[in-house]
């Protein structure tokens, strides 16, 4: 029997010739596309029988493989080396910073056990070898081991204040030495003590009678000469160590007969020295310890000339000796041009502008004209005719003034400024420090240096024209431990000095009142009190200036 066949549709007929066809066409393309590949192939293959020999398929395969075996290799081998040398550059590392650590942590234990030295008074010391074993600050005066009879002028003192118990142990050593510290914290006697074992280690017990002068101690004020030289002349006696002080406003007989019959220590003041030298009467070739106390107001008064001149006359071997309540970039420059590369550096509290904690500082905002007004009302308040009160003003005339108009009212009052003789000026100082007249009206004259026992008040009528010397004024009260009042009339005029004033006060945990904080907390660029605002600060590490010279000038014909 013969299988019966069943009828098919056209349709499915067609439909199967229409897929025929497509997997047909599929086809031819795939061929088309494999002939292709496969010539390009041949170009490529042909490109590279020129340049290498014929290959298999197989063989070129086998290669690629190998070398990428071979870099894997080779990656992990660096892999490995660089994880096993990582641990051993981490532990050099650490033991790095272990030492180094070690070393800070020492300096900071010795730095530590000199900020508790005094409870208060932050001390940062630096220089070459300043952490030797030797130069430890002293604790007691005994522990300096110096004679009996030049350790007498300290008897009135229990123990050595922080400058002086820094500054010994280097200065007996021969360094140079720069000293940062407030006014009223033993400066006089850090480098008078010093400058006296200088004398008696040089002259070896003979008399200074008809020799020159081996010590030199610079002052800006003659007020601050006058001094230092009741100091060191007081500290003098029981060793035999003779002072001179020169200083202009005076007759030059009686200073000339004292340097011509010997003397040990000079102290003076800028221009009155160099008249002195250029008349051949005071010779400092001998020198060979220069002390520049209140460094930083000394080039402000415009004497760094001066002090250039009188530099380049003293000995050459010598060992100089700095202190500045500030330490700004002309005393800077000054230090690296006449000083030891390495000088040490000992600063109390801060090198940036701070006022005495122990003086409570009021301001009051007021109006000009209302000034004398509260003066009076304050002096009822603050004076009882026996306390003394200083009273800054910031002009002469205004001294004047001030002084004729509080004698009108009954006050018993004197006054000093740089317009004054000098004998007057005199005369008015030792009336204010006996306390026959315990009211001084003063200009700016007296706002550095000067150790007036027992200021209860300062009184600033007129603030000064820096914050530096608003807080110089203050320092004369509130001095060796004691406490002190400020009172300071603010003014619209001062409105520039605001932000400084605002961040004094701040510093010291003071009250700022909300008036001074109207006239805003910017702070000003720092002008120049020789040259102004346009003045450009040039740094402490600037090459010199090269002087240009030319063969003919324009104005010539």
């Amino acid at each position: 029997m013969t299988p019966s066949m069943e009828p098919v549709a056209p349709e499915s007929m067609t439909n199967q010739a229409s897929k025929i066809k497509k997997k047909n066409k599929k086809k031819n393309k795939s061929a088309k596309v494999e002939d292709q590949s496969e010539e390009i192939l041949e170009q490529k293959n042909q490109e590279t029988e020129e340049f290498e020999p014929k290959e298999s398929k197989k063989d070129k395969k086998k290669r690629k493989k190998e070398k990428e075996n071979k870099k894997e290799g080779e990656a992990q081998e660096k892999n490995h080396e660089e994880s096993t040398d990582e641990p051993k550059k981490n532990k050099k590392k650490k033991q790095k910073q272990e030492e180094e650590n070690g070393e800070i942590n020492e300096t900071r234990k010795a730095k530590e056990d000199s900020v508790q030295f005094d409870g208060n008074d932050k001390v940062v010391v630096s220089g070459m070898n300043a952490e030797e074993a030797k130069y430890a600050p002293l604790k007691t005066f005994s522990d300096s081991k110096l004679p009996q009879n030049v350790l007498d002028c300290c008897k009135d003192f229990s123990r050595p204040s922080p400058i002086q118990a820094h500054a010994w142990p280097f200065l007996m050593d021969g360094r140079d030495f720069i000293g940062i510290a407030k006014t009223g914290s033993g400066k006089t006697l850090a480098f008078g003590v010093p400058a006296m074992m200088h004398v008696l280690s040089k002259r070896k017990g003979k008399s200074s009678k008809g020799k020159n002068p081996l010590c030199l101690v610079l002052s800006p004020t003659r007020e601050l000469a006058e001094q230092i030289f009741s100091v060191l002349c007081n500290a003098g006696n029981s060793c035999d160590v003779k002072s001179v002080c020169l200083y202009g406003g005076t007759p030059k007989g009686p200073q000339i007969s004292s340097l011509k019959s010997g003397v040990d220590i000079v102290i003076g003041t800028p221009g009155r020295l160099k008249d002195l030298m250029t008349m051949e009467v005071c010779q400092l070739k001998e020198v060979s310890f220069v002390v520049l106390d209140e460094a930083d107001r000394m080039l402000d008064m415009g004497f760094e000339e001066d002090v250039r001149f009188i530099l380049g006359k003293t000995c050459s071997a010598r060992q100089m000796v700095m202190f500045s309540a500030t330490w700004p970039t002309a005393v800077h420059r000054l230090a690296q041009e006449y000083m030891d590369p390495n000088p040490v550096k000992v600063v109390i509290g801060s090198e940036d502008l701070a006022a005495n904690h122990d003086v409570m500082q009021i301001v009051e905002v007021l109006d000009e004209r209302a000034r004398y007004e509260r003066l009076t009302a304050l002096l009822k308040k603050y004076h009882d005719k026996r306390n003394r009160v200083l009273v800054f003003v910031l002009y002469q005339a205004e001294a004047d003034r001030i002084e004729n108009m509080l004698q009108r009212s009954g006050w018993n009052v004197v006054s000093i400024h740089g317009r004054k003789p000098q004998h007057e000026r005199t005369k008015a100082l030792s009336l204010f420090k006996k306390g026959s007249c315990p009211l001084m009206v003063a200009t700016d004259v007296a706002a550095r240096g000067l150790d007036i026992p027992d200021v209860e008040v300062v009184i600033n009528y007129s603030f000064p024209l820096t914050t530096e010397d608003y807080v110089h004024r203050i320092g004369r009260t509130g001095r060796a431990g004691r406490k002190g009042v400020a009172h300071t009339f603010f003014t619209q005029q001062n409105k520039g000095l605001a932000g400084e004033l605002v961040n004094v006060l701040k510093e010291a945990g003071q009250v700022v009142p909300p008036a001074l904080l109207k006239f805003g907390t910017h702070v000003k660029k720092k002008e120049s009190k020789l040259y102004g605002a346009h003045f450009k600060e040039i740094a402490a590490d600037a090459p010199k200036a090269k002087k240009i010279t030319f063969d003919n000038s324009d104005d010539e014909n």
